[in-house]
């Protein structure tokens, strides 16, 4: 039987794996026993997904990224180039600590720019944006921009990725989209 996904030659998938429909596996990928990909997700060059890692549909995981253990993006996730999450806050060689994998939550529509760190235990809120380079050592609200390090919240971005600006009636219109938002008590949400 034909699988309903593409991998690449050089990738391996290991057993228990479960994979959906229109998934793209590139180049020198592993996919570790016991992950789950959504429909739709494009796992670029030199990623490892490691085992229990969860993407919703339409991930895009681009190169050289590895998903640790605990870490679950829910779905339009983008993951951007060598961005890396951690699962222990206090890592060493000679001391095991599996048994301390924090979990980390990438909710919908995030997005993590290329080189960000992301230290585990953290809530990536929805349609957060988080800027190259940029280290997270805190939870990060839902629409919320994140830059530096450590990252500080810079403002606000819409779905569509474009950065908001509120009136002093605490309501926005995305520019490119359209969408209407409302900023009440430092919470973001989508009106229209």
């Amino acid at each position: 039987m034909t699988p309903d996904f593409f991998k690449h030659e050089s990738s391996y998938i290991d057993e228990g794996c479960i994979i959906g429909k229109g998934v793209k596996i590139w180049h020198f990928s592993h996919l570790m026993a016991n992950c789950e990909i959504g429909d739709g997700c494009n796992i670029g060059q030199n990623v490892v997904v490691s085992p229990k890692v969860k993407l919703g549909k339409n991930v895009k995981v681009q190169n050289n990224v590895s998903i640790y253990e605990g870490v679950i993006c829910e779905d339009d996730v983008f993951l951007g180039p060598s961005m890396v999450f951690t699962n222990v806050i206090n890592p060493r060689s000679g001391v095991a600590r599996k048994h301390e994998y924090k979990p980390t939550f990438v909710r919908r529509g995030a997005s993590i720019g290329a080189n960000a760190t992301i230290v585990c235990g953290n809530e990536i809120g929805e349609f957060s944006f988080i800027g190259a380079g940029a280290v997270v050592t805190k939870p990060v609200p839902a629409y919320a921009l994140m830059v530096g390090n450590p990252a500080i919240q810079k403002g606000w971005m819409s779905e569509h990725g474009v950065k908001l600006h509120f009136d002093t009636n605490g309501k926005a219109v995305c520019p490119e989209s359209g969408q209407e938002y409302e900023l009440n008590n430092h919470t973001v949400r989508r009106i229209k």
